[in-house]
């Protein structure tokens, strides 16, 4: 499936800004067996780029710094992405992480009185596969989609506790629980054709478990399915912090809006 991203972030200042910093993971990675990234822009306005890296979870960085005195940044990501349907197998393990990393906690992923109950509802019995999937049909039981309730600070414990979110959410409840449960897990963040519209309110976000017999595997508990063709992985990480498409830091005095457009399509 041939998809068409466009995807525009726009921050506008009440008053200039006199400094500002941002992280952007918003470049697809080319993955030989779920997806292959054809072309892929990205253009600012009201910013510049001062260096691009791999992070060490092989996601590629852009640091950009604000034109001194704007009062308004533009980010304009665009391209074209051929994805293969693998039932949400992603394969073997790249980069030079060890897994071990992956089964540790993190602020936002700790497992709490929350996330044990939710575990011992899972049937032990099964084999990793069954019981990754038991595990997103429990998360998604115990945790609404609803959007506006949380925040990105929120821990896995505090969702389970107001017991509802949005995909972000979902995704940090299942990483902690899975690692609980001994399974390597990570947070990805990236792009949902949906079926219904091309317009849309923001970029998705899911997890990834590791199994021995297949390698990581994705798990999309807002929509209860493992992503297919329609899904474009951007970043990966411990947890949203690391993945997150935008990050940084900011002085001014003034109030900030964000205006997102979001376009993704099949050619």
């Amino acid at each position: 499936m041939r998809l068409k991203i466009s995807h525009q972030t726009t921050y506008r200042f009440d008053t200039p800004m006199a400094y500002g910093l941002q992280q952007l993971r918003k470049s697809p990675k080319t993955h030989s067996q779920q997806q292959d990234v054809q072309d892929w822009s990205i253009r600012l306005s009201g910013a510049r780029e001062e260096l691009s890296y791999q992070d060490a979870h092989m996601n590629t960085v852009q640091l950009i710094s604000f034109e001194q005195d704007t009062t308004e940044v533009t980010i304009t990501c665009e391209g074209h992405v051929e994805t293969t349907e693998t039932n949400g197998v992603i394969g073997k393990h790249g980069g030079y992480l060890p897994m071990w990393l992956f089964r540790r906690t993190t602020p936002l992923t700790r497992p709490g009185a929350g996330v044990r109950a939710l575990v011992k509802e899972v049937d032990g019995a099964l084999d990793e596969l069954p019981r990754l999937h038991a595990l997103s049909s429990a998360v998604a039981e115990a945790v609404t989609y609803a959007k506006g309730t949380t925040e990105v600070s929120m821990t896995a414990e505090d969702v389970l506790a107001a017991g509802e979110g949005v995909c972000q959410d979902h995704a940090h409840v299942f990483v902690s629980a899975a690692r609980a449960m001994g399974h390597p897990a990570r947070y990805v963040s990236g792009y949902l054709m949906m079926d219904d519209r091309v317009d849309q309110e923001a970029s998705h976000a899911w997890a990834e478990a590791w199994t021995e017999g297949l390698g990581w595997v994705g798990f999309d508990v807002s929509n209860g399915i493992s992503p297919d063709a329609r899904y474009v992985r951007v970043a990966t990480g411990f947890d949203y912090s690391d993945a997150a498409p935008v990050s940084g830091l900011r002085y001014g005095t003034g109030a900030e809006t964000l205006d997102v457009q979001l376009q993704v399509e099949q050619q």
